[in-house]
């Protein structure tokens, strides 16, 4: 038997319950948390220099590993796969957009919006191959449970 507790403050995380929007927030979350601490350790720590390239190598995998996590999550989902993306780039974009304001050198290279631009276009490619094989699934589907016609 299961037992509900209704905790104080509970129902302001209800929207939590959604799987697209917790995978969003949290890979939000996490992409961000890479890319500040990227920031941080590449501007701050002067002695870790001489292992720029191995550094920006590791970061940038781990980076690119979380951003594919709603993708490898919701791939047969386009929907899902849409809304998860979105909010997980709109959640970087944001923290983006802050660390323009403390690294000013930073909204020279790309701003907040080119970014979230780069990452909204890549999110859409996978989305609509994610629909165009849910496409193709459906009407194979629809085929294999269909008896095959006699030629008259």
């Amino acid at each position: 038997m299961q037992l509900r507790t209704n905790l104080p403050g509970s129902r302001r995380l209800g929207f939590l319950h959604n799987a697209a929007i917790r995978t969003g927030v949290y890979t939000g979350i996490c992409l961000s948390l890479v890319f500040t601490t990227w920031l941080v350790i590449a501007n701050q720590v002067p002695f870790l220099e001489r292992f720029a390239f191995e550094r920006n190598v590791a970061a940038a995998g781990v980076f690119v590993f979380l951003a594919a996590v709603p993708v490898l999550r919701f791939l047969r989902w386009p929907g899902n796969l849409l809304a998860a993306s979105m909010i997980a780039w709109v959640i970087f974009s944001l923290v983006y957009r802050v660390l323009c304001l403390i690294y000013h050198g930073l909204g020279d290279w790309h701003s907040a919006f080119q970014v979230f631009m780069v990452g909204a276009v890549s999110y859409m490619m996978f989305t609509t191959l994610s629909w165009i094989a849910a496409i193709i699934r459906t009407a194979r589907a629809a085929e294999i449970s269909h008896p095959k016609r006699r030629a008259s």
